[in-house]
């Protein structure tokens, strides 16, 4: 299948390739179905989740273990359920950035991280009960404006 992208021009894709949302991320309900695609020279830290229904719509993410290695969401028991896992370690975690310029001045949201399952592809955008993580970190605490990778 073949997809216009806000980033990427036009891609192919599998079905497989399809992260669902059974709710969409917060404020985007509606939206069910995305790609996670990797920037170029990445690494695979730094990703965007595109809209499979909306073209235009797509949110920068990060792998939340590159910028704190320390990073330990815990989901509750009604989330781990909903994604068809029994422990938050079984699952694949991305945070959304706001990219602002200049970089150093964007955002990580360590307090909503979106949460995957890698057997199933199902998603969910959760919110931690944890008050170690907070919803705007700024992303120059974890690096330099010129290794920041947003």
């Amino acid at each position: 299948m073949k997809l216009q992208t806000k980033y990427f021009g036009e891609i192919d894709y599998e079905a497989g390739d399809i992260v669902k949302f059974p709710v969409g991320p917060f404020s985007f309900e509606d939206e069910h179905e995305f790609l996670l695609l990797p920037f170029e020279g990445s690494a695979g830290s730094l990703l965007c989740f595109q809209s499979i229904q909306t073209p235009a719509l797509a949110f920068v993410a990060m792998d939340p273990f590159a910028l704190l290695p320390g990073y330990t969401p815990v989901l509750q028991p009604n989330e781990l359920e909903a994604l068809g896992v029994t422990d938050s370690q079984e699952l694949a975690f991305y945070v959304l950035c706001v990219v602002k310029k200049p970089v150093s001045d964007s955002t990580v949201n360590l307090k909503c991280p979106v949460a995957i399952n890698p057997s199933t592809r199902a998603a969910r955008q959760v919110i931690l009960e944890s008050d170690a993580y907070e919803m705007r970190h700024p992303l120059a605490q974890f690096s330099t404006e010129e290794d920041a990778p947003c």
